[in-house]
């Protein structure tokens, strides 16, 4: 069986590459194809590879501003030559799926979100961007919403990354979807022996991540919270931040992993597709306090691996806090370990391959 793996973009790794990885292993012969690639940026499995780009990956800058060229891919994608491959498995997040895959072949989208910039968060990037780009987004985000709807019709089956995905799905292109969550090495975590006096944030410092509102309730809190990751918002964060904040910009995976494993519960305010860092907390043995909206209601237990707050403000944070210290002595760290590893790499490779196999059966009957 000839098997191609469409991805948007390879220039990091992240939840989406991770997504990839684990693919390529399942299908070690796959060609991968993509629009931009930057084989330094990635890793070993991806590179074993053969990887072919779109005619992106020649236009000037495309490693780096690769999103500016967004209005391009659906062209790019649809010059894609996927001639004699029996299997395509996109992964979108970025353009993926719109390729123009053979009738005999059976195309499955694993689909980490349907594009937010283009859809549910279209305002909170636009308020965000430079002058020109504000002006001209309505015009190109019309354009490519009608050709991401379009393309989603060309998808033989979709495997969404969290039930608040295939809800997007359903809403936006009247699809259904299985629900398999992504891939997370939780293995790499443990706890550690002794337990820190501190709480934990890890992520982009972006907006809605928000980040901001975490500072704020800490500030008012007066406990100790440290801030992992790097990102636009890095200086405006730290300037807010008071005495008993720490934002310690980006580490190595062993400082994180330390991290994960002294703090006393991970802190997660923003609304996440999945939420892959709430899992790598729980894998360490942390309870996660969370925003109860988004991915993360498919892997937090409430009262049993973490704590929930209902609104996106410092008062209801602060009110989270306290009661998951009320609730401290309770949380058995075995089992938020044992909770985490339905998430494990292994469990999505083996639903995976289930999963591809019914679709192959199926197409042909």
């Amino acid at each position: 069986m000839k098997v191609a793996i469409v991805h948007y973009w390879l220039v990091r790794m992240r939840g989406g590459e991770q997504v990839l990885e684990a693919l390529c292993e399942l299908f070690p012969q796959a060609d991968i194809h993509t629009h931009v690639y930057d084989p330094a940026a990635v890793s070993e499995t991806i590179r074993r590879h053969p990887v072919h780009t779109s005619f992106i990956q020649r236009l000037p800058g495309a490693r780096r501003w690769y999103q500016k060229y967004l209005p391009l891919m659906p062209i790019a994608l649809e010059q894609m030559d996927l001639r004699g491959y029996d299997l395509v498995i996109s992964v979108e997040s970025g353009p993926a799926k719109g390729v123009i895959v053979p009738p005999e072949a059976t195309h499955v989208c694993y689909c980490c979100t349907p594009m937010r910039y283009l859809w549910d968060m279209v305002h909170d990037y636009r308020e965000n961007a430079g002058f020109l780009t504000r002006w001209v987004t309505p015009i190109l985000t019309h354009y490519l919403r009608l050709w991401d709807q379009a393309s989603a019709a060309r998808v033989d089956r979709f495997v969404a990354s969290s039930s608040y995905v295939a809800a997007r799905i359903r809403k936006y292109y009247r699809r259904e979807a299985t629900v398999i969550p992504p891939p997370v090495d939780t293995g790499a975590f443990q706890p550690a022996r002794e337990r820190d006096d501190f709480y934990l944030m890890v992520g982009q410092l972006v907006g809605y991540k928000r980040t901001d509102l975490a500072i704020e309730a800490f500030r008012r809190l007066d406990r100790r919270l440290v801030i992992i990751g790097a990102g636009a918002e890095f200086g405006r964060l730290r300037a807010k931040a008071g005495p008993n904040v720490t934002l310690m910009g980006y580490q190595s995976p062993e400082v994180l992993r330390d991290h994960y494993g002294r703090c006393r519960a991970l802190i997660f305010p923003g609304k996440e597709d999945f939420g892959i860092v709430p899992v790598e907390a729980m894998a360490a043995g942390k309870p996660v306090i969370a925003y109860h909206r988004g991915g993360v209601r498919d892997s937090v237990v409430d009262g049993k691996t973490g704590v929930f707050f209902d609104a996106q403000t410092p008062d209801a944070l602060i009110e989270a806090v306290r009661r998951f210290e009320s609730l401290e002595a309770h949380f058995v760290t075995e089992e938020i370990v044992r909770h985490a590893r339905q998430f494990d790499r292994r469990v999505f490779k083996e639903r995976m391959e289930k999963f591809i196999q019914e679709s192959l059966c199926k197409a042909g009957e």
